[in-house]
């Protein structure tokens, strides 16, 4: 298969000089290239379309050029022409151009110039020959029957059951409509529904991807030098944007207008990004159409994903609640608070002295907030929800892949992707289809993965390394806080110290974040992956492996590290010399807490006020540069390329998706410490879904639609974060958590917990004589052995964990098997679509059969 898809010889049009497009000649065919500048009064504001009122335009590239009086002292070293631009760089437009012609695309040019610069549009349309012929090469799905709408909202099904009204449901103008289809043939182009109107048949998104395949494969220079695409022209800057247009503005100028009269934009603004909407359903099917599935599939689950949050949000906080209301009843806290000087502490630093237990009364107190019995259930809660949700959207996703035409696509359709075709060094006959393709053997692929390994090793290590460096300033640190004259250091130390090294570990981690994205983003095209699929999901697995060790590091260390190798007196552990660190007086879990809400709340405010601020700048800076060519001679609204021009450019999804991943991992691996991260993540998304929609609606630069079935490699990702959540919060509850000492001690002593303070303080071993007869926390007899007690409570800790993750996992299995992946009305409806489609593509058919 050639990487430049050249249409059968009668699509090819008569081919133009490239001094056609240097001398701007113009001419009243629109398939010619036209000059028209903002001299020229006639100049057509006819929005999407050609001069001509009738071609419509499905894509634009633009490039900018300096006026010749700013080209003093340019050019001694290399040749520029007239218009301030590199040979090289206009031969290169001349022939992509050139070769677009060739390809049987309709271009039309335009121009903006102040005495300054000059910008350039070039519109470009395919016409329908072209369509046709692509959308068979492209696999397109054509409609074969209308079908009922279908409710994409489960609850609004079950809310109608009950005769419930609903507030979230709202009646949105203009939705698309549903089809069975199949695979899209020229031949049986008369049996598809709309085939007799040509100008409506393909939809504006299925346009924007055939033109843009085309761009992507049409070669501007010499071949063996991979010049090849208009993605790479971007890149070096011959042309400085390249996007398909908006369906017109995005507000309505009258008032008066009728919603059924809104634009597809206009639409989405009105019904979907403002921030009035935050409770409605999100109009899924009028986004797929304008914007792609690939993005409508994000907003899904997105989506589906906020409104599993709520649940969850209102079970943490009515935990949460609960610990403050018990708060006054923990026997524990109390006898700290009532003990004064009754327990005299070991130091806990070599420079440090002796302490009270009753000084970190407070601290007490505010551990059990996350270190009671209802954590324990909410954990079982949340590992539940965390498999049910998924199962959940398993059935949705199959849904909205049927419903959208996009099911098996990447499986059966999938294309090699433009950059692979244009660096593959040979072709080979595909073993499937029979057609020789692009072709890059999978053992040389293999080892360009390996020896990438080093890289992601190394950058790791740093990471690991950081967290030891962290460490070991935290420890100093500590050492001189307790130095400190004042009280409120001594006893605030270790929660100042967390914070604030939770702050700086903050920092630390999105700026590595950005470091080893742009690293990764180098390994993953250097591995020359065929498909679009195949290279986006090794991009995210290399950049999800090192965000998870970088922002799960320091938690992970304070869930389960911090405060195992302390030792005891005379008897220390250290490292590098270095007495190894001790949970605080209120424990490793309300660390853990702290840690968890500085870095996941931090992370969201952060994010936000970027994505809020970040857009508009750019956007600002955009329209002050455009602005200065339009003022002296455009007082008007600017026409739709231009104003699109203005526009941020659309980014991919993958930072959206990180976000959320790293998100559930937070409310799902550690939610035994922190029962209120489900409440801050409902609270972020609700502002996430209207600020990614207001950015896609009306900041950035329409983006090429999209095919996609699913959410691809994120959904393992999702699968192994929940699995692993199980584990972790059975052992964050076997031997972080207080609950399972408690529960053995009101077992075997004291059902009210009376005396459990002093049974959990051992004494200094003999020998200990700086403090003797001082206390420190653990399960210790008088010579520093561990006790009977130590090992009983160490088999319920392994008999609780092994107890936890079966019954966990046999639930998971069982809901698995008994709910199927794809709904059984569903399988129906698949049956009848293939029937229709058998008989639509039947060779012997004379009469289409429908019902």
């Amino acid at each position: 298969m050639s990487t430049l898809l050249k249409p059968p010889p009668r699509f090819i049009l008569s081919r133009f000089s490239a001094a056609a497009l240097k001398d701007d000649v113009c001419c009243d065919n629109p398939i010619h290239l036209h000059c028209i500048t903002r001299d020229n009064q006639a100049a057509s504001k006819m929005g999407n379309y050609f001069r001509d009122g009738r071609t419509k335009i499905d894509y634009v590239l633009v490039w900018e050029t300096r006026s010749r009086h700013n080209l003093r002292g340019k050019g001694k070293n290399k040749r520029v022409r007239e218009d301030g631009e590199s040979a090289q760089v206009a031969n290169w437009r001349d022939e992509f151009v050139h070769n677009l012609q060739c390809a049987g695309l309709l271009l039309e040019k335009e121009e903006t110039k102040n005495e300054k610069k000059t910008i350039h549009f070039l519109k470009v349309s395919a016409p329908w020959d072209v369509l046709v012929y692509y959308a068979e090469e492209l696999c397109f799905r054509a409609p074969l029957q209308a079908q009922q709408q279908l409710d994409l909202n489960a609850s609004s099904v079950v809310l109608k059951r009950l005769c419930v009204p609903n507030i979230m449901m709202e009646s949105v103008p203009n939705r698309p409509l549903g089809y069975y289809t199949c695979v899209f043939r020229k031949s049986k182009l008369n049996r598809f529904l709309g085939s007799e109107n040509q100008d409506t048949y393909f939809s504006i998104t299925q346009r924007h991807q055939i033109v843009y395949e085309i761009l992507a494969r049409t070669v501007y220079g010499k071949r063996k030098r991979k010049e090849v695409g208009v993605d790479r022209l971007v890149t070096e800057g011959v042309y400085t944007a390249a996007y398909p247009l908006h369906e017109g503005p995005f507000k309505v100028q009258n008032d008066k207008i009728h919603p059924d009269e809104f634009n597809q934009r206009q639409v989405l603004f009105y019904y979907w990004s403002r921030w009035n909407k935050w409770y409605k359903y999100q109009p899924l099917d009028h986004i797929r159409e304008y914007f792609g599935e690939k993005i409508a599939i994000y907003f899904a689950w997105l989506g589906c994903y906020t409104t599993w949050l709520l649940p969850a949000a209102i079970m943490g906080t009515l935990v949460f609640v609960s610990g403050v209301m018990s708060m006054d009843r923990n026997t524990p806290a109390k006898d700290i608070c009532d003990s004064g000087a009754m327990y005299p502490m070991c130091p806990l630093c070599k420079a440090c002295g002796s302490w009270n237990m009753s000084d970190i009364c407070t601290m007490a107190k505010l551990g059990y907030l996350f270190d009671h019995p209802g954590t324990v259930f909410f954990s079982i809660f949340m590992s539940f929800w965390a498999i049910t949700f998924l199962e959940f959207w398993k059935r949705k996703m199959a849904v909205l892949a049927h419903h959208w035409n996009c099911m098996n696509y990447q499986e059966e359709e999938e294309r090699p992707r433009p950059e692979f075709a244009t660096k593959a060094p040979t072709m080979e006959e595909n073993p499937v289809t029979g057609v020789k393709e692009p072709y890059f053997s999978e053992k040389m692929r293999l080892s360009r993965m390996f020896s990438g390994f080093p890289v992601i090793i190394l950058m790791l290590c740093v990471v690991i390394i950081f967290l030891v460096t962290v460490v070991m300033c935290r420890g100093i640190l500590s050492v001189m806080m307790y130095r400190s004259t004042s009280s409120v250091l001594r006893t605030k130390a270790g929660t100042i110290i967390n914070i604030c090294s939770s702050i700086v570990n903050l920092g630390f981690i999105l700026f590595m974040g950005q470091v080893y994205t742009s690293l990764a983003e180098q390994l993953t095209k250097w591995e020359m992956h065929r498909t679009q699929t195949q290279h986006d999901n090794a991009f995210i697995i290399k950049v999800f492996i090192f965000q998870f060790v970088n922002f799960y590091s320091s938690t992970f260390y304070l869930a389960f590290f911090k405060g195992r190798f302390v030792g005891y007196p005379t008897n220390y552990g250290t490292l590098f010399g270095m007495r190894n660190e001790d949970c605080g007086p209120g424990g490793c879990l309300i660390e853990l807490a702290q840690q968890l809400f500085v870095i996941m709340v931090g992370k969201q405010i952060i994010n936000n006020i970027q994505e809020f601020i970040m857009p508009k700048v750019k956007a600002w800076w955009q329209q002050r540069t455009f602005r200065s060519v339009l003022s002296d001679n455009e007082p008007d609204e600017p026409r739709r390329w231009e104003a699109d021009y203005k526009l941020v450019p659309c980014g991919a999804l993958f930072d959206e998706y990180l976000e959320m991943v790293l998100q559930f991992g937070f409310i799902t691996i550690f939610v035994a410490a922190f029962p209120l991260a489900p409440l801050f993540a409902l609270l972020n998304n609700w502002v996430e879904i209207r600020l990614d929609a207001h950015k896609f609606v009306s900041e950035y630069r329409r983006p090429v639609a999209e095919r996609a079935q699913n959410i691809g490699v994120w959904f393992i990702i999702l699968e192994a974060l929940s699995h692993l959540s199980v584990i972790a919060n059975a052992f964050l509850i076997a031997f972080t958590s207080d609950f399972l000492p408690r529960l053995l001690y009101q077992y075997k002593f004291s059902n009210d917990l009376n005396g459990y303070v002093n049974f959990t303080l051992a004494y200094a071993p003999l020998n200990y004589t700086d403090y003797p007869k001082c206390r420190y926390k653990a399960f210790r007899d008088s010579n520093g052995m561990l006790t009977l007690f130590y090992w009983e409570l160490l088999a319920v800790r392994l008999g609780f964990i092994i107890a936890f993750e079966h019954v966990v996992f046999f639930f998971l299995r069982a809901i698995d098997w008994i709910v199927p992946d794809v709904p059984e009305f569903l399988e129906v409806k698949m049956k009848r679509e293939h029937y229709l489609a058998k008989q639509a593509l039947a060779e012997n058919q004379e009469v289409l059969l429908v019902s």
